[in-house]
């Protein structure tokens, strides 16, 4: 990836320049830089601003010994070591910095181009650091884990101005065997050298690993909510916060608009034309009824044939966590609701029915706070929205003076919120 044309780097200084204006709007005023940048930026920007300030220094260091261990005993290790060349090659050629990490966004591999390698260094991008982003703030390697899809952070769209000067791409990097994420490879370099191919850059590199993994690759710190196969029958798919797709207990590797379609199905019992579903997908976007197609086609595939035409629809029991935050509010269970609540709908989501059903279902949950604020719930409430002031100061208020574990909690974020 060369430098880019004088043409070029115009556009890109405006780019970088309106990226700068949006976050020192939300470090200045919060919620009012909402429409400036993409909302997986907001949210994390958000999630990093309630860990850390925005002039941390550089990311802090897991010890030495142990991320040691942890490298070698991954398979990444192998298959690092299988392609390095060509990882090298990439970096060089690039002047990149390349990056592998483990689930929790730890660094575990870098090398670096000659100047990227220096610049890394200045900001601990190097084995043993916490790249997530409550320890060192928005950025590319976080959101593809997050999100578990190619992510790219541009300059000022990092929360930490240590990286402003950084363009990043990161991809996920996943078993084959089993679907599991263990972590993802991030190449990165100076906004100045920002490129379109970046992004499939990161692809293929994560694709290059993923062919070169041992067959018996198990990794204990990859993301696993109870393990690789579960007995739930039929589809279950979990949707707020992250998402994740099984169909009778086996992990479905999806992209995000087939996850997209497979959602609006699930919540759509009754079956849906052709028709609806495009409009419920892409709203009055300029994409073909072929292309919808194409996504349904795959997706009958990966489902065994269990979805039927005419209208599109499941075939076999289907469980959401959208339905079951819906059930538990309406059966006034708010503390139940909000442990299964684990974030925004598919955030990001450019399908136009999930954005409102998303924006339903966040106001949903915090009007039941509002008329029931129980102390748990709203302290698990505060975490993911640390800056609704009056659900927190309801929750204070109905506590009065007795003495409770939530109070100085629920104190010490309306401190942090209102500052």
């Amino acid at each position: 990836m060369g430098r880019t044309t004088t043409r070029g780097t115009s556009e890109l200084d405006s780019r970088k320049q309106e990226t700068l204006r949006a976050w020192t709007s939300f470090v200045e005023q919060g919620d009012a830089a909402a429409a400036l940048v993409r909302p997986e930026i907001l949210s994390s920007w958000t999630r990093s601003g309630a860990s850390i300030t925005h002039d941390v220094s550089a990311a802090p260091l897991s010890d030495e010994s142990e991320t040691s261990a942890m490298w070698r005993e991954s398979p990444l290790q192998v298959a690092v070591e299988r392609v390095e060349a060509d990882l090298r090659r990439t970096a060089e050629d690039g002047d990149l910095v390349l990056a592998v990490t483990d689930a929790d966004t730890r660094i575990l591999w870098t090398y670096g181009g000659r100047v990227m390698h220096r610049k890394a260094e200045a900001v601990n991008f190097v084995p043993g650091a916490r790249w997530d982003d409550e320890s060192v703030g928005t950025n590319a390697l976080d959101l593809a884990n997050r999100l578990a899809e190619p992510s790219m952070v541009f300059s000022a769209e990092h929360y930490a101005s240590i990286v402003h000067n950084w363009v990043c791409w990161a991809a996920p990097v996943l078993d084959p065997a089993t679907g599991r994420q263990l972590g993802v490879i991030d190449l990165s370099t100076t906004w100045d050298r920002t490129h379109p191919i970046g992004l499939a850059t990161a692809r293929v590199m994560a694709r290059l690993i993923e062919t070169a993994l041992p067959r018996s690759a198990h990794q204990p710190t990859a993301h696993a909510t109870d393990a690789d196969e579960t007995a739930d029958p039929g589809l279950v798919m979990t949707l707020l916060g992250t998402a994740e797709v099984r169909l009778d207990g086996r992990r479905l590797l999806l992209n995000r608009r087939q996850t997209e379609v497979l959602a609006l199905l699930a919540l759509h019992p009754e079956g849906l034309s052709l028709d609806r579903l495009h409009a419920l997908v892409y709203g009055d976007a300029a994409v073909t009824f072929s292309t919808l197609k194409a996504e349904v086609s795959h997706l009958r595939s990966a489902l065994g044939g269990q979805l039927s035409s005419r209208p599109y629809k499941l075939m076999m029991p289907v469980a959401t966590d959208v339905d079951h935050v819906l059930s538990l509010l309406r059966r006034g269970r708010v503390t139940e609701a909000l442990d299964a609540y684990g974030g925004d709908l598919l955030p990001g989501t450019n399908s136009p029915a999930l954005t409102e059903l998303a924006e339903y279902l966040a106001v949903a949950v915090r009007e039941a706070l509002l008329a029931d604020p129980r102390p748990s719930a709203v302290l698990r409430y505060a975490e993911l929205a640390p800056y609704d002031t009056e659900v927190m100061e309801r929750g204070l208020a109905a506590l009065g003076d007795r003495p409770h574990p939530a109070k100085a909690l629920l104190m010490g974020k309306l401190a942090a919120a209102n500052h």
